[in-house]
């Protein structure tokens, strides 16, 4: 019996730099950033006054305004990469199987906005005041439950909660469904919304982040010895995926095909990594045997690459240790020093990244790598300050989240 094999056939994505797949590789390549002061609310008293904003997003574009209301903001985030992505696909669920498509969508924090605002009325108004949407908005499971609900699908649907790693675990979750037989179509990714009060506070009084307030566009510096933390920001990516026959049959347009997943844990410290990368090193190396592929095929990764002290040695060390002396041939880059960190949204727009670099062959760069880490390996090629054209035919992305959780996925062209 043959394999079954997994395509992408629609992108769609919200960040602060772009709202859509096309829109955001052009800026990527432009080595933009999306970092900016943070205007949703009053960061005076905060150590963090910037972050990875979405500003001036009309949510109406892509649901009703009365639904919308029902709806946290990493929800509506959610629904509009959706809809970019179906209409991407060129999808047509009133022909489709209800029961063999899906959504599987992840996130790190869920609705903390609604929570926050439903907490401030409890203390202003009164436990009676609190809104009956209340749980429908925070509950992390919103996104994949109203994506489902939106299109008609009653396959599998769920949520994956696993810190940074979420969306790409989100995905890897879809592809093996895929390939059980178990569903034809899936929509998947990654959706955050965690740039608000208590979720900057958190971020800064656990140390976490750059404190660049004059010039935030130059805080996210993943790999440079002069980082200081990540860039706390919010958004949306999903994807289509497809059993590739069942996208034949339909002549979908084909952006890459996912080859290999997966997953594993540090067991080691609940926010920092292993220091000598093993966990992350053993996660490639399981992503590259489920794709059946050797080390020497790998073109292009995109880096998890926080900018933080610690994730950045440890990614270099894991690298290292995967892919010997091919890794000083390996472009490498980190397309979070444009975004800054999505959280469980992250995995999901560089999946994206990672497929049109595969269709545009072009890498991004890795922005405000202005002085390397020798730390990191100054003999690796972090793909610094400028776009690159090459060829990419196999492309890796690598995920790694608090918890110790580590994901890694493998995508080439079909």
């Amino acid at each position: 019996m043959n394999k079954r094999r997994v395509v992408i056939t629609g992108l769609g994505c919200v960040t602060a730099l772009a709202e859509s797949a096309d829109e955001l590789f052009a800026a990527l390549c432009e080595g933009r950033s999306g970092v900016s002061t943070i205007e949703s609310f009053d960061t005076s008293a905060y150590p963090v006054r910037f972050g990875g904003e979405v500003k001036s997003f009309d949510v109406t574009k892509y649901v009703d305004r009365r639904e919308s209301k029902r709806m946290d903001r990493f929800t509506q985030f959610a629904m509009a990469a959706a809809s970019q992505a179906l209409n991407d696909s060129g999808l047509d669920f009133s022909k489709e199987d209800a029961f063999r498509a899906g959504a599987i969508v992840g996130t790190g924090i869920g609705g903390i906005k609604e929570i926050e605002e439903q907490h401030l009325r409890i203390l202003d108004k009164g436990p009676n005041k609190v809104s009956p949407f209340c749980v429908p908005r925070l509950m992390a499971n919103a996104a994949s439950g109203n994506i489902a609900i939106r299109y008609g699908l009653r396959g599998p649907n769920f949520c994956v909660i696993s810190a940074c790693a979420s969306g790409t675990h989100a995905i890897g979750e879809a592809f093996f469904n895929i390939l059980s037989g178990r569903s034809d179509i899936i929509i998947t990714g990654g959706a955050e919304a965690a740039l608000t009060p208590i979720g900057l506070a958190s971020f800064c009084a656990a140390r976490s982040l750059s404190t660049r307030n004059e010039n935030p566009q130059a805080a996210s510096r993943p790999f440079d010895k002069d980082r200081d933390g990540f860039v706390l920001s919010e958004g949306a990516g999903v994807l289509v995926l497809e059993e590739e026959s069942h996208a034949r049959k339909r002549d979908a347009n084909i952006y890459a095909e996912l080859l290999g997943y997966s997953a594993t844990d540090d067991g080691y410290h609940i926010t920092a990594p292993l220091p000598d990368g093993n966990g992350a090193a053993t996660t490639m190396k399981m992503a590259l045997a489920d794709a059946g592929l050797a080390e020497e095929k790998i073109d292009y990764i995109n880096a998890h690459g926080t900018g933080t002290d610690l994730n950045d040695v440890a990614e270099s060390a894991a690298i290292k240790k995967v892919f010997g002396r091919h890794a000083y041939k390996i472009p490498v880059s980190s397309t979070k020093s444009c975004l800054g960190h999505l959280l469980g949204a992250s995995g999901a727009v560089e999946l994206i990244v990672c497929a049109k670099t595969i269709n545009e062959s072009v890498i991004p760069p890795t922005i405000n790598l202005e002085n390397p880490d020798e730390r990191c390996d100054l003999k690796m090629d972090f793909v610094p300050l400028e776009a690159r054209p090459a060829k990419v035919n196999i492309a890796m992305s690598n995920s790694f989240g608090f918890g110790g959780h580590n994901a890694c996925l493998v995508v080439g062209k079909i």
